[in-house]
């Protein structure tokens, strides 16, 4: 039992060898560490908003669409030659960046939305790593049946998009 941090008997008396220099030194250890613990939440979401940021950048300044462009292509499209629910999502940041709306929702319909839930959980981690309370939480506003009816409207919005028939085909990138 070396590790016992005991300081007082169950009566209150200080037990032996716990000198008041030591209980100080050990309670300001333990809040020291509280504090490099309570810092890394706020460090880890400062690191993801600049590395969110600087994906922002390099998207808005790289046309994704470009011939020799390096981001990667879709993996689905290339296998199977029909459109994911995500594909477009890129092409469609980078007109949103660049300030072409019409051309943001062209490329997938979801971008705009994407968008915005990014920012929106990015926000809310934000003010929850500083303690702050985050009064519009999804949870909180959504219903139960709002999680497997987007899947359900992702998978439905894959397959539409696939269909050769107009108005259909204004939905593929």
């Amino acid at each position: 039992m070396g590790n016992n941090h005991r300081t007082t008997s169950s009566q209150g008396s200080p037990l032996p060898g716990t000198s008041p220099a030591r209980l100080y030194n050990r309670r300001a250890s333990t809040l020291r560490s509280m504090e490099t613990a309570s810092s890394l939440p706020n460090t880890a979401v400062l690191i993801c908003g600049g590395a969110l940021a600087t994906t922002a950048v390099y998207v808005a300044l790289n046309d994704p669409a470009a011939a020799g462009s390096r981001f990667p292509a879709c993996l689905f499209h290339q296998a199977t030659g029909l459109w994911c629910p995500g594909c477009g999502l890129t092409r469609g940041v980078h007109a949103l960046l660049r300030g072409d709306v019409a051309a943001a929702v062209s490329s997938n319909i979801f971008t705009p939305v994407v968008v915005l839930a990014v920012i929106w959980a990015w926000a809310a981690w934000l003010r929850r790593s500083w303690g702050r309370p985050v009064r519009w939480r999804i949870a909180a506003i959504a219903p139960s049946w709002t999680g497997p009816a987007l899947i359900t409207l992702a998978v439905v919005y894959g397959v539409v998009r696939n269909i050769p028939w107009s108005p259909f085909r204004s939905l593929a990138p």
